[in-house]
């Protein structure tokens, strides 16, 4: 296929996407809300009985080495929290989207997952040091959802991966971003970004998938896209990418402006994303 045809390709696959559960949807909202607490996330969960069936399982898991076995769903969403009920709820959802093998980036099955896993609690890490506020959960689920739009054009990019490291490596294109942008009309970031307004939700969300590698093209929320932006950077950074793009974009040094991070404080915040990883690891991935 041409460029157009794949990009009309892309965009028929997105319109075909299966809807998010009513429950992982109200979830992926209230993230975005300023005021919402604890019972929120309860009520939602409570109304969807797989859900409540995952989330105990979660928190009774080994991970999280309970003397006691938790059975109360209000007890398990406030040991747990919310960003690892976001992340039950999402993996329950659209884990066969989110799980599924790159083939056009040359990655295995699971590997954007455990990439988009690492770089939600990079970015819980790192909205404390923004300049502006954001919100520690918002910038969470921003960064599970940033890649999204990989697991729809991948299918398109088959057998492009040596030749776009080539190229990029030749000085003919800039990074990754626009090597899918000639070969498919589109790139991951802006088919995410079609992905979330399909899925209707809220416009940080959409606007994080979007601008996660161009953080300074974003009209609004820009402390929360560079938060995004270097919790992807942390994560490719660590050896958990999602194949042969790993490091193959720019980091924007304007993030120094944004966020209040030095080295140190950077190297802190890797080895805490680390430790992070390692206790969750094996439940979701």
């Amino acid at each position: 296929m041409n460029r157009q045809e794949n990009e009309r390709a892309v965009a028929r696959q997105i319109a075909e996407l299966p809807l998010l559960s009513s429950s992982a949807s109200q979830l992926l909202a209230l993230g975005a809300a300023a005021d919402h607490g604890l019972a929120d996330i309860v009520r939602i969960v409570k109304h969807d009985a797989i859900l409540t069936s995952r989330v105990l399982k979660v928190v009774n898991s080994a991970a999280y080495a309970r003397a006691v076995e938790i059975h109360a769903i209000e007890h398990a969403v406030s040991l747990l929290g919310e960003d690892m009920v976001v992340t039950t709820a999402l993996r329950e959802a659209a884990g066969l989207l989110l799980a599924k093998r790159l083939t056009g980036y040359a990655a295995e099955a699971g590997e954007l997952w455990r990439h988009s896993l690492k770089t939600a609690l990079a970015a819980k890490l790192l909205a404390p040091k923004a300049r502006s506020p954001v919100n520690g959960e918002l910038a969470f689920t921003c960064g599970l959802l940033h890649d999204l739009g990989k697991a729809v054009i991948s299918d398109y990019l088959e057998q492009t991966a040596g030749k776009i490291r080539q190229a990029i490596e030749q000085g003919r294109f800039p990074d990754y971003l626009a090597a899918e942008r000639a070969i498919l009309g589109i790139d991951h970031a802006e088919a995410g970004h079609k992905i979330c307004r399909r899925w209707q939700l809220p416009a940080p969300l959409a606007e994080s998938c979007r601008h996660h590698h161009q953080p300074a093209a974003a009209e609004r929320w820009q402390g929360l896209l560079y938060v995004v932006h270097l919790a992807d950077i942390i994560a490719m950074l660590s050896g958990i990418g999602t194949g042969a793009d790993t490091l193959q974009y720019r980091l924007d040094r304007d993030y120094e402006r944004h966020l209040e991070l030095d080295e140190a404080g950077l190297n802190s915040t890797m080895l805490a994303v680390e430790r992070e990883f390692a206790q969750v690891e094996d439940i979701f991935c």
